[in-house]
């Protein structure tokens, strides 16, 4: 174990990324989506709880690379994240080719799309992701500049949600947007606006493509132009605007409502 201290947290990364906390870290061994190589978990306890010991053994039986890690450098390989004393060192995210995206829709006539346009906050990211799996959703797209990737920390806060979804890629977003409706898929953005109506009026029905806006700035022109519908949520209370975690997560379960 000493030549493992040797080594800084910043030469451990190379070639890969580190996810951390229990949740994400026991869900990317099940999803088996990505190549781990190793792991650093506490030392064994007598009393160690059923999480922490399957996540011992799913590591055992793929034989990586077990360390421990004292608290301080295990925070600064996560960069301070919320990580339980569990970390998995493994290839980066499995993000799926867009075409992919595109035949599911052709293949199922109720598929459920989440577009984000250029969100920023992991939190926002992995909280919207986390959903997204709840509900069933068919995939998501993200665009590839000035967006949050689906970095650690975003699989972090979805509660490693993110590992069993297909999310895509894409240069263009409005051009992605246009395949898609091609495809057959109606797009809703959630925005405000003379053309908004109240997101529980709108047909949720068939292939329904969900766009969610970024923090602050919305949803961009072109972007809100290529949306066949804009739902907004009431806010009697006065308040402005909702995380756009929330609001996502409230048009996607009306969605599922509606389709009973």
């Amino acid at each position: 174990m000493a030549q493992h201290h040797n080594r800084g947290p910043r030469e451990m990364v190379s070639g890969g990324e580190w996810l951390f906390g229990r949740n994400p870290v026991e869900e990317a061994l099940a999803a088996g989506r990505r190549t781990a190589s190793e792991i650093v978990l506490p030392p064994v306890f007598p009393d160690e709880d059923d999480q922490l010991r399957r996540i011992r053994d799913e590591a055992h039986a793929r034989r990586l690379v077990v360390r421990t890690m004292d608290r301080a450098q295990l925070d600064k390989l996560t960069r301070f994240g919320h990580h339980q004393g569990v970390a998995l060192k493994t290839t980066g995210y499995p993000y799926v080719g867009f075409n992919e995206l595109l035949d599911e829709v052709r293949d199922d006539e109720n598929a459920l799309i989440i577009v984000l346009d250029h969100l920023e906050d992991p939190q926002n990211v992995g909280s919207i992701l986390r959903t997204a799996c709840a509900v069933g959703a068919t995939g998501v797209v993200i665009p590839e500049d000035r967006a949050c990737g689906i970095t650690p920390a975003a699989v972090r806060a979805s509660a490693g949600g993110a590992e069993h979804l297909k999310v895509a890629h894409v240069v263009n977003l409005v051009r992605a947007m246009k395949d898609l409706k091609d495809a057959g898929l109606w797009f809703t953005g959630l925005d405000w606006g003379e053309d908004a109506k109240t997101y529980t009026k709108i047909d949720f029905k068939g292939r329904v493509g969900l766009v969610v806006g970024a923090e602050g700035s919305g949803i961009s022109r072109l972007v809100r132009e290529n949306c066949d519908f804009i739902a907004e949520l009431p806010m009697p209370g006065g308040f402005e605007s909702l995380n756009a975690g929330v609001a996502a997560a409230v048009a996607m379960y009306e969605i599922l409502r509606q389709r009973g």
